[in-house]
């Protein structure tokens, strides 16, 4: 989950390097490095933890050179030190690596029978040691062939070279890498987003793939040193920056954005003159759909456990939601007439992307539901339905999981509409009802304060549970991962009728508890579980659109929510779960945007 970047050039680049470490800090915040060709020399810096602080080094030493490489890591191999940090460079070569490198404990074996010393703990050395080996008895393309022959498991790769001062090396297998043109300078990053500021011009690297940049020119080579053409992209007009503006972090300029994001996305899927959902062209005839099979990772899969209720209450399809890095290792019986559903911010989730090749191997069809156009989940799916969430940045998913269940919710409603298991009425009725949820929104995001005042009895507490029962249910489970990523507090999300199956033997006196009490049709039996857990001393928080007098001495505090059709009120209680983990996160000084041990876009297995 590293981001890379590489720049060849007619003028200094160590400032743009640094400039899209920035940017390609949400891959990976525990250490960052650079390194350059300057006077025959390559000149290598790097350091533990944020970019600021390589930006201090830069400032005190000087990287010079028209070409260089980048790094920000997530550590896999080694501890986040400076001896750990990318690049890794001998006298000759200087490497930057994405991925995991699975047979390097046999590598780093072989190189040191032969003599090399190792300085670091990591699996990417092993890559600076063969290049520098093969470099003593082969050209250029047959060193970097050679070295790409020998490594088994998932890499990008920048590398440059002391003795060729003139060029920058990027390879692909598994993890994602993209090429830019600019104007006597040209680019390797790990995704678009942080080339977007210097070029609109993209190119991306298949698997097996390396190419090599220059100032004036691209090459690309196949896996059989074959020259090769590269299509090249026109990334979209659309301002795509990221700044905080007045707000304290991302993460709370993205919650407080959903309004607006929703808006946009349902604006651009539906037809408001007609009221009809602009889905079309799907890979396979909805009346000829036999199963929908929802795949995703972390928060995507919570939107797929939603759609899953969605498609069962609105369909007569069947319909499976897998967490994609089991799906990609068990024998699935696929079928032709099956639409496969992949679900990913980034585009770019190793699991998520695994598992979609995998039914591509296998012939079936495929959506990709993605945040980033250009991504390879959207690159490789037969058909793409973008969510319009715009940058999110901050490491926990807030507006893009919002946009993940409104696509979901309309793909849902097209389906089913297009096979007759809906009627018009009631079509019509829930598409109006969904172009009200702007202003319901709206309506729940200024309701933040209410959430404050009960964020203080989780400081201290050594866990807490969500409960929900139906629609309610993958939103505690979002609401439990939320509050562990933002808090590091233990919290686990269930169905609310499970808890007298286990869970409730960890209830205890004062103990946190989340309910999730909508007035559908599980609300008296909700209401019975919270009963349950009362009884024995939970704390609980309510977060409900019931307005009657459901209060009880016990219930610590209830949040309302505002009233709308039960099949969308999954959208408002996420609000509410969004700002307790965030609140709570404040008050115990966690970083908000960048909790530890964790990165944006997760890019290996």
């Amino acid at each position: 989950m590293c981001g890379i970047i590489g720049i060849v050039s007619n003028k200094s680049v160590s400032a743009s390097i640094i400039g899209a470490l920035k940017k390609l800090e949400y891959r990976g915040y525990d250490s960052a490095g650079i390194s350059t060709i300057s006077n025959g020399q390559i000149n290598e810096q790097k350091c533990s933890g944020r970019v600021d602080n390589l930006e201090k080094i830069l400032f005190q030493n000087p990287s010079r050179g028209d070409l260089g490489i980048g790094h920000v890591r997530w550590a896999t191999h080694g501890i986040p030190n400076q001896i750990n940090a990318h690049p890794h460079s001998s006298d000759v070569v200087s490497v930057v690596h994405n991925g995991i490198i699975e047979n390097s404990d046999q590598l780093r074996k072989e190189y040191k029978e032969k003599g090399y010393t190792f300085k670091s703990q990591t699996d990417t050395e092993v890559i600076t040691i063969m290049l520098t080996d093969f470099l003593k008895k082969n050209h250029l393309i047959d060193c970097i062939h050679k070295t790409l022959e020998k490594l088994e498991g998932s890499f990008a790769l920048g590398v440059i070279f002391k003795d060729f001062d003139n060029l920058v090396v990027g390879a692909r297998r598994g993890s994602p890498l993209a090429v830019g043109y600019g104007h006597n300078e040209n680019f390797i990053g790990s995704d678009s987003y942080a080339l977007k500021s210097m070029t609109n011009k993209i190119s991306y690297l298949d698997d097996g793939d390396f190419c090599i940049l220059y100032k004036e020119k691209v090459e690309f080579y196949n896996l059989d040193k074959k020259k090769i053409n590269k299509e090249i992209f026109e990334l979209s007009s659309e301002d795509n920056t990221a700044e905080k503006g007045d707000y304290r972090d991302f993460m709370s300029k993205e919650i407080n954005e959903q309004s607006v994001t929703t808006k946009k996305c349902i604006n651009e899927y539906l037809d408001k003159s007609r009221n009809e959902i602009n889905i079309y062209n799907l890979p396979i005839d909805p009346s000829k759909i036999n199963k929908i099979r929802l795949i995703a990772c972390g928060t995507a899969y919570h939107s797929c456990l939603m759609a899953k209720y969605w498609i069962e209450e609105f369909t007569s399809l069947d319909v499976e939601a897998d967490i994609a890095s089991e799906f990609r290792y068990r024998k699935i019986k696929f079928n032709s007439n099956d639409l496969y559903i992949f679900v990913s911010q980034s585009g770019e989730t190793a699991d998520t992307y695994a598992a979609l090749e995998k039914c591509k191997k296998n012939q079936v069809k495929t959506c990709g539901i993605v945040n980033v156009v250009e991504s390879s989940i959207a690159r490789m799916a037969d058909f793409v339905l973008p969510i319009h969430a715009g940058p999110e940045i901050g490491v926990a998913s807030t507006k893009a999981f919002i946009g993940q269940l409104i696509v979901l919710y309309l793909l849902t409603l097209k389906i089913s509409k297009e096979r007759g298991d809906i009627n018009t009425e009631e079509y019509l009725k829930l598409v109006l009802d969904l172009k009200k949820l702007p202003e319901l929104i709206e309506e729940t995001l200024n309701k933040q304060n209410d959430i404050q005042l009960i964020a203080r009895d989780f400081i201290k507490a050594k866990g807490t549970m969500y409960l929900g029962r139906g629609y309610s249910y993958p939103i505690a489970m979002e609401g439990a991962l939320k509050l562990k990523e933002l808090s590091y507090i233990h919290a686990e999300g269930y169905a609310a009728g499970e808890m007298k199956h286990g869970p409730l033997a960890l209830i205890e006196d004062g103990m946190p508890v989340v309910v999730l009490a909508p007035k559908d049709r599980f609300f008296e039996k909700t209401i019975s579980n919270m009963q349950e857990v009362i009884a024995r001393g939970g704390k609980v928080l309510m977060i409900t659109d019931d307005t009657s007098e459901t209060m009880n001495e016990n219930i610590r505090f209830k949040f309302q929510i505002p009233k709308t059709n039960s099949s969308i009120n999954s959208f408002l209680l996420t609000i509410p779960i969004q700002f307790l983990a965030y609140h709570v996160a404040l008050l115990k000084n966690c970083d908000i945007d960048k909790p530890r041990n964790l990165a944006k876009s997760v890019t290996v297995e």
